[in-house]
């Protein structure tokens, strides 16, 4: 059994008209919210073995809180393939995944969030930003993972409802 866990980056800034949608920052609610969430997997125990991005900023800005905040001390590996991706583009990277890796994090963007979210669990939610979601795969190797793969949604956790 893997554990995948889906977050959606944190609120971004659209203060500054120059930058292009990749390269926007969080905003301040962004910058709260992201270290909310790796707090509560620290709590919750939920600590990522790997913790894959998109390499857009709002999205690594999102990954770098939430592992720093966790206490996540591996390296945040960034893709581009996951900016604003569809849930295949998260299946292939994580099919490619080794099996010791028991509990992985992927950091992305709206739709595809929501999109792997339910593909993974036959669930519509909605997944504003800094949402996470707690899949548990019926897999034993990331192999295994493939388009009808389904899970169950074991926890859902937005910020605004955590307080």
């Amino acid at each position: 059994m893997k554990t995948l866990l889906i977050l959606r980056h944190a609120k971004s800034s659209w203060d500054n008209a120059q930058l292009t949608d990749y390269e926007r920052p969080l905003n301040s609610r962004g910058k709260q919210d992201a270290p909310l969430m790796g707090k509560l997997l620290r709590e919750q125990d939920l600590v990522p073995d790997l913790i894959i991005t998109s390499s857009a900023e709002r999205a690594l800005a999102t990954a770098e809180a939430v592992a720093l905040a966790g206490g996540y001390e591996q390296e945040i590996r960034a893709t581009r393939s996951f900016y604003h991706a569809d849930p295949d583009a998260y299946i292939d990277v994580l099919r490619q995944l080794d099996d010791s890796l028991e509990r992985v994090m992927v950091v992305g963007h709206n739709p595809g969030m929501e999109e792997l979210l339910e593909e993974l669990t036959g669930l519509w939610e909605q997944m504003p930003t800094a949402a996470l979601a707690q899949i548990a795969l019926p897999i034993n190797h990331w192999h295994e993972f493939e388009d009808g793969t389904t899970g169950e949604l074991v926890n859902l956790w937005r910020p605004k409802e955590l307080g």
